[in-house]
């Protein structure tokens, strides 16, 4: 008798796991505005000041694209805020709470290590910074994609980590493209996918 209920609670446990995730993943799809407006704002903003840096451009022109790298994420951010507190009284999962935590514990560990750098350099190091960061945000986006089991973020958690380490090897110039780049692909790819999946 022991034994039977110890299976059923397993099998109990299991499906609640299982419905929590599709619980998670539907909530994520329809969250997936989200995902779109960082990636775009994000990849246009470091779009922006790789083009800043590169272009030879007229005084307004090059104010103009240092308004847009910094007016970008504050949109986001605004935008990000304005959703969660509309969103709130929906259903909410651990999973979905879990994950919220790994991405607070990502920003408090960006802001962490720009206090260490700071700290050992005396200046902050942006070649240094730019691929450290991009490191720990491609291990947020793998652990979201694990967690989900979605392989579209999955992938581009790696693709993002395979882009930090290659721009270890570049100038700062090239970091900002690459880091660019790793945004699209890691958030607007996955984001429009959600999207049309929501859609179907």
């Amino acid at each position: 008798m022991n034994t039977e209920h110890a299976h059923f609670d397993e099998n109990q446990s299991l499906q609640v796991i299982k419905e929590m995730i599709r619980v998670s993943r539907r909530k994520l799809g329809k969250d997936g505005i989200l995902i779109l407006v960082w990636g775009y704002a994000m990849s246009l903003g470091y779009l922006s000041a790789y083009l800043n840096e590169v272009l030879f451009l007229t005084r307004r022109m090059h104010d103009l694209l240092k308004y847009v790298n910094l007016v970008l994420p504050v949109v986001a951010l605004m935008y990000s805020i304005f959703y969660v507190i509309r969103e709130r009284k929906k259903v909410s999962t651990y999973i979905g709470l879990s994950l919220r935590y790994v991405w607070v514990a990502l920003v408090i560990s960006l802001m962490l290590i720009n206090l260490i750098i700071f700290n050992v350099l005396g200046e902050i190091n942006f070649e240094l910074q730019h691929p450290i960061f991009m490191a720990l945000i491609a291990f947020a986006i793998v652990n979201t994609g694990v967690i989900l089991r979605y392989p579209a973020i999955l992938a581009g958690g790696i693709l993002f980590g395979a882009l930090a380490y290659l721009s270890s090897y570049a100038d700062l110039h090239m970091q900002l493209l690459l880091e660019a780049v790793a945004w699209f692909l890691a958030f607007v790819v996955p984001g429009h996918i959600l999207y049309l999946k929501r859609k179907r």
